[in-house]
């Protein structure tokens, strides 16, 4: 189906309460309304290539003249072509590419990368940091759950797509702790709740990136930080052609020969426009995971 012996205690075990607390996501979903027509940073993890890139190009279409945008990605000729297409939309504002390796990029080469967008501007001059976490892999999807026995190829898998994604998560929020608002994108899949057979890196590591971030939106909500999970749905992308010519589970590779034949696969433009609509509407509460579907 697709969606994607016992030891007598002597003592029972203490009994662990913890104290309620007002979740950051009872906030009223208009408070997240994002505002882009603003000077902005914005950095965009996995921008070379489809959703990435693309979701790079429409928001950065709408900075105001003086924004930042940094591109990351291994690809230097698609962070090349991204750049071009985001100067085409909007020759209003600087484009920083850098090609890197996000499974073994390290928290000094990432501040690194940082400083150097910014040059000498203060960030103090921004009215809004925005990070989108695009960056991920689909992983070994010719085994099956029970056959995933190399360690190396789960720290490789988790190394790209959590922990740098972590690291990397908390050197923008310390050097944009001054700026007023800031925006912290996750690029989530139903995965995360839901399991598919074949996805078992995919699965485990968009439900681990998921809590991360929904742990961030409840910790930082009074730091001005709003946290968006977004499950962009099935799109037309390299990772899904890969899933359908290559996964173990024949189900998932009809799931999405049947998308494309029915042409009801979505574009990038699609996922993309619902997400901008999304987020300058306001149509989430911080932390909460949001599917393309769902509005």
């Amino acid at each position: 189906m697709i969606i994607f012996c016992s030891i007598a205690l002597l003592k029972k075990p203490p009994t662990l309460s913890l104290p309620i607390m007002a979740s950051s996501a009872t906030t009223e979903s208009a408070t997240t309304a994002v505002n882009l027509e603003q000077v902005a940073y914005f950095l965009v993890t996995g921008a070379s290539r489809g959703i990435g890139a693309k979701m790079a190009i429409e928001t950065a279409r709408k900075f105001k003249p003086g924004s930042v945008v940094v591109l990351l990605a291994r690809s230097a000729s698609g962070l090349e072509s991204t750049r071009s297409e985001i100067l085409t939309v909007n020759p209003h504002v600087t484009v920083v590419t850098s090609s890197v390796d996000l499974a073994t990029a390290s928290k000094e080469l990432l501040n690194e990368i940082v400083e150097k967008s910014l040059g000498k501007q203060p960030v103090d001059r921004f009215g809004l940091a925005c990070v989108i976490h695009n960056v991920g892999t689909v992983g070994n999807i010719g085994r099956k759950a029970a056959e995933l026995d190399d360690r190396a190829e789960w720290e490789q898998y988790f190394g790209t797509n959590l922990f740098t994604v972590a690291v990397l998560n908390s050197c923008f929020l310390r050097k944009f702790q001054p700026v007023p608002n800031k925006l912290v994108i996750n690029i989530t899949s139903k995965a995360c709740l839901v399991p598919f057979q074949s996805m078992t890196y995919y699965c485990a590591g968009k439900a681990a990136r998921e809590m991360y971030f929904r742990v961030l939106a409840e910790e930082e909500a009074s730091a001005g930080v709003t946290v968006l999970n977004y499950s962009p749905g099935p799109v037309d992308t390299e990772m899904t052609v890969d899933l359908q010519a290559n996964s173990n589970a024949p189900a998932i590779r009809d799931y999405f020969k049947n998308l494309r034949d029915t042409t009801t696969i979505l574009t990038t433009e699609q996922t993309t426009a619902k997400f901008l609509h999304i987020l300058e509407n306001g149509l989430f509460k911080s932390g909460d995971h949001v599917d393309y579907y769902d509005h």
